[in-house]
């Protein structure tokens, strides 16, 4: 049961995390935090002593206040409705002209929530401030202190407005939106293929038991710790068939164990507890989702309805990139246990793998196209140039005799 629950948190975690309510909501709570430490000081010994010490602090018309706080509040409110306009423009847009794909990443863009945080936090805070205005002619129970402050973050709102416009004319930019899957892509690739030599596998001794899934899906990954715990423990080597981001059927093989004897149904009720199996893109956990971003705007840009060959030429040049990356780094196919034996063997993507699935159906759709012809060429040369093992030289030769017979005709 523990088990079940550890997945169900990992899995709500990478939802929650990727909603563009998250960090809206946790700037939310911090303003309304800030705007019931305000008051308290407003109305304790101290605020009441600096607001009768200073008097140019002191709001005495409670009337006065709450317009203050009310028309601050209406015009936030405005504020956010205009700017989150235009970033339903961009979305649709980049829907419509890029990919569907896309949509996450920019829906989890960080400066986009703090900025719809920092409007809803504003408005959260007036709101709560114009709740505790009294009508007393002392006008040491208006709560100046946390009005002066609301003023300031009004401010700050306005000129974070004027940046929000900057930024939004730039994000709309096809090769901003491209160049950000490709840096998020890239750190995912880095973070996971970190070593200088392929690591070959030696087959496990032993019978090979099936492990079915048990609900259809994309595998996203495992719980490392977990499954390496669950694997010495019963004395298993666990061999995952297929790599993150694959779409698994119910009732299909996801992996192999061996072991002298087979698990029971709690045991294998607890190995399924640490594959991940749901649906969704995360790069951050799987960088071929971010391949295959790239490759389907590609397709896309060179698709009759949008014919944009430049954006299909920039996506290719960011998979170019990733590729070569790819080329010197090598992803880890074992997690070992402490004795340094290997517990669980991975399934990774070689570069034969990403090329043949993101690079030749690019070929497919613009084999005719003289841009992308030239552009597949030079990319080409390039990859060759940096390979060093035999089959990946093999493959990209291959191809660059093609495009090089589709260029004379």
């Amino acid at each position: 049961m523990g088990k079940q629950f550890n997945k169900f948190l990992r899995k709500s975690y990478n939802k929650l995390v990727s909603s563009i309510a998250f960090y809206p909501a946790l700037i939310a709570i911090g303003f309304l935090i800030i705007s019931y430490l305000m008051l308290n000081l407003d109305f304790s010994e101290t605020g009441k002593q600096v607001k009768t010490n200073y008097n140019w602090i002191r709001l005495k018309d409670a009337s006065t206040a709450r317009s203050i706080v009310s028309t601050i509040a209406g015009g936030i409110i405005s504020l956010m409705v205009f700017s989150f306009s235009m970033v339903m423009i961009l979305l649709n847009q980049a829907a419509s002209q890029m990919s569907n794909r896309m949509l996450e990443g920019m829906i989890g863009n960080r400066f986009q929530q703090l900025v719809l945080g920092a409007y809803i936090g504003t408005i959260v805070y007036a709101l709560f401030l114009l709740s505790t205005i009294r009508d007393l002619e002392s006008g040491i129970y208006v709560p100046a202190l946390s009005i002066y402050l609301l003023l300031l973050i009004t401010i700050g709102d306005i000129f974070l407005f004027i940046y929000f416009l900057h930024y939004v004319t730039q994000s709309v930019k096809f090769e901003t939106i491209i160049s950000r899957v490709h840096h998020k892509t890239y750190d995912s690739l880095a973070k996971n293929c970190r070593n200088k030599k392929v690591d070959f596998v030696s087959e496990p001794k032993g019978q090979a038991r099936l492990v079915l899934a048990e609900a259809s899906g994309y595998y996203q990954g495992f719980d490392k710790r977990n499954l390496l715990e669950f694997a010495v423990k019963n004395d298993l080597i666990i061999r995952l068939l297929h790599p993150p981001g694959s779409f698994i059927m119910r009732d299909q093989a996801i992996a192999h164990y061996f072991s002298a004897a087979s698990i029971d149904s709690q045991q294998q009720e607890e190995l399924h507890s640490n594959l991940d199996i749901y649906n969704g893109e995360p790069i951050d956990n799987c960088f071929f989702y971010g391949f295959h971003q790239l490759t389907e705007v590609a397709l896309k840009a060179l698709s009759p309805g949008i014919n944009d060959p430049q954006t299909a030429v920039i996506a290719l040049h960011a998979l170019a990139d990733l590729l070569l990356c790819r080329l010197s780094r090598h992803p880890n196919l074992t997690v070992a246990d402490n004795n340094d034996h290997a517990r669980i063997i991975l399934s990774e993507r070689s570069f034969k793998d990403l090329f043949v699935e993101c690079i030749n159906p690019i070929w497919d759709y613009g084999a005719d196209d003289r841009y992308i012809q030239n552009t597949m060429f030079a990319v080409l040369i390039q990859l060759i140039s940096a390979a060093s093992n035999e089959e990946e030289i093999t493959l990209l030769v291959s191809m660059q005799a093609e495009v090089t017979n589709k260029r004379k005709i």
